[in-house]
């Protein structure tokens, strides 16, 4: 049997549980006035059923008399991390998603976004208010970064320390029901960002509950959560049970699992296995679709590989390699881990092989590293030009946008659109926002935001710039820079904007393009400047994309079948994407060729 874990009101009743294994005795302080024994169980829980309880109520636990600390498994914290955790009528909100079945992963277009920083409501509301340009845009799916509670009101959410808990400035549980609604009515699904390696330091108080944690491997954030080591069976039902209560409770479309390298379990069932099984069986449940998406950084197939091959089920993943490949060739860089990138061929093998390093050395960790990916479907990969991390991990957060040309802007969009990968757009870039994501916190801690300002200025030298200093995380400065202008009052942003809904719509809508497997697409490459791929379909519709990723024009030979005629569906060079001019025709013929200008990508279908 499951102990569920948290308060549960029904009726003016409520039950609560918590895991406390080495605890002598667990109160419950209930509005500060009445106090309550919880009875203890097996493995280590303890619960009581209260009467004349009501949605809003706060509560401590009190852990032998002598600690007062809020529900490891509170829903909401309306007084912050510090403060008492609140009631939660899980079944009050009025659904009108009935007809929903989700989206399969393999048709996603993603929209990474912040929460704080998306909108001027710095809140779920302010998204729900974007979502028509959203769905004009073609997006289909939303990523949101992580919003269990953090300390104050701004921080990127990977310093949360209530896993259950939806951060009570956006809006709290109710805000974000009401935003997951709003989406599927409006057909758009919704991935949440999910922390399972770390938690955040301030306000984490599972330490005075139990071993939530083990020395037994060290993280970048000290000690790791414990998967595997002594009491672990019950910590690793605390996170599942987080997994599955976001798809059951809040409707959520699926996960993004945070560094999925670092959750470190060494055990004959990992932990992602059971994850991936149990969220499998409530697919089957719910008759929807569901999906599993892991941030990694070992180029390794075994996460999204079958459990009856030795993987651990999940439906995707991240490929930050394509991202590095692509923007190493746009802006020239070659520090940090960019020194593994940089030359054409890198370029060309991030699309043919999905990792450039797969079983090969690589320079910057001085190690042969990863393994094959060719016998997975492109569509299980996430890709793309822009992230939060790949922006906001820049010493001054700077985007793509303020790093290359126009041009190359546009030529950056193409090779993430029109891939046979699953795109994801980071907030802001449909529309060219030239202002800088920055990484941003608002801790209460004076030694930790000392430690944190002096942290950030010097984990990422590698991006020091002369004559600038880090921006300050704890200022309040720092957010308000970060947050979007949606400035679309310049051509340049106007006609961006319509360059990716010219984009995205032939990715959705052009039958070359809707299959994601190896065989259906080929690449080819011509004088280490552009990069040719040929997507087609079952009935031989041929979709031919060329990007140019050189500084000078090019020319490519149509070599197709001599009956071959050609429409151009789109040339970012033409003045209608505020480019200099198209040199391409509108059509072709077998034999004939194609300009390509500088940092142009050109689109050719098939009559």
């Amino acid at each position: 049997m499951i102990n569920k874990v948290g308060a549960f009101l029904k009726d003016n009743s409520c039950r609560f549980t918590v895991w406390a294994p080495f605890r002598k005795s667990v109160s419950l302080k209930l509005n500060e006035q009445k106090t309550v024994a919880l009875e203890p169980l097996e493995s280590g829980y303890w619960r009581a059923e209260v009467q004349g309880v009501k949605a809003g109520d706060t509560y401590f636990f009190a852990l032998d008399d002598d600690l007062q600390r809020p529900d490891p498994a509170s829903l909401s914290q309306p007084q912050g991390v510090h403060g008492p955790s609140a009631v939660v009528s899980r079944d009050a909100f009025q659904w009108e998603d009935q007809a929903w079945k989700g989206i399969p992963m393999q048709q996603m277009i993603i929209y990474e976004l912040h929460v704080g920083t998306f909108s001027q409501e710095r809140n779920f509301e302010g998204i729900i208010s974007k979502l028509d340009h959203l769905r004009d845009l073609g997006i289909n799916t939303i990523e949101i970064m992580p919003v269990s509670q953090f300390p104050g009101s701004r921080n990127w959410g990977y310093d949360g320390v209530y896993p259950f808990a939806v951060q009570d400035s956006y809006g709290g549980p109710e805000g974000l029901k009401k935003l997951v609604n709003a989406c599927h009515l409006k057909g758009i699904a919704v991935l949440l960002d999910v922390v399972y390696n770390h938690m955040g330091p301030e306000g984490n108080y599972l330490n005075d509950y139990g071993p939530y944690f083990t020395d037994k491997y060290n993280t970048p954030w000290g000690k790791a959560i414990n998967f595997d080591d002594a009491y672990s069976d019950q910590v690793r039902s605390f996170f599942l049970q987080n997994a599955l209560m976001w798809m059951e409770e809040f409707h959520i479309d699926g996960l993004r699992l945070d560094a999925i390298h670092a959750i470190k379990d060494l055990g004959a069932r990992h932990f992602l296995l059971e994850l991936s099984e149990a969220v499998k069986q409530l697919e089957v449940q719910h008759l929807r679709h569901l999906t599993l998406i892991g941030e990694c950084d070992l180029n390794d197939v075994k996460y999204i590989s079958p459990s009856g091959t030795g993987g651990y089920g999940l439906s995707g993943q991240w490929i930050d390699e394509f991202h590095h490949a692509v923007h190493a060739m746009l802006t020239g860089e070659q520090n940090g881990y960019y020194e593994d990138f940089g030359d054409f061929h890198h370029l060309q093998k991030a699309y043919e092989k999905t990792f450039v390093y797969d079983g090969t050395y690589s320079p910057h960790r001085k190690k042969t590293f990863g393994n094959s990916a060719e016998h997975h479907p492109y569509d299980q990969f996430v890709v793309f030009s822009q992230n939060h991390d790949q922006v906001g991990n820049r010493m001054m957060g700077d985007r793509l946008g303020s790093l290359v040309s126009y041009e190359a802007l546009k030529l950056s969009a193409a090779a993430m659109l029109l891939s046979p990968y699953v795109p994801m757009l980071f907030m802001g870039e449909e529309y060219a926002e030239d202002k800088p994501f920055q990484y941003f916190v608002s801790h209460t801690d004076p030694g930790l935001v000392e430690a944190v300002r002096k942290g950030r200025s010097q984990e990422f030298a590698y991006f020091q710039k002369e004559g600038l200093t880090t921006p300050d995380p704890q200022s309040e400065q720092t957010f308000e820079d970060s947050s979007l202008s949606w400035n679309l009052q310049q051509d340049k942003n106007r006609q961006m904007l319509d360059f990716y809904k010219e984009l995205i719509n032939i990715r959705k809508k052009n039958p070359a393009m809707r299959l994601g497997t190896r065989k259906h697409t080929r690449i080819n490459s011509e004088r280490n400047q552009l990069l040719v791929m040929r997507r087609h379909n079952l009935n031989n519709d041929l979709a031919i994309i060329l990007l140019n990723f050189g500084d000078s024009a090019c020319e490519f030979h149509l070599k197709e079948k001599e009956s071959s005629k050609f429409n151009r569906l789109v040339d970012s060079a033409d003045k209608q994407w505020h480019g200099p001019g198209a040199s391409s025709n509108e059509t072709y013929t077998s034999g004939e060729t194609v300009k390509v200008s500088p940092f142009a990508a050109i689109v050719l279908h098939k009559q």
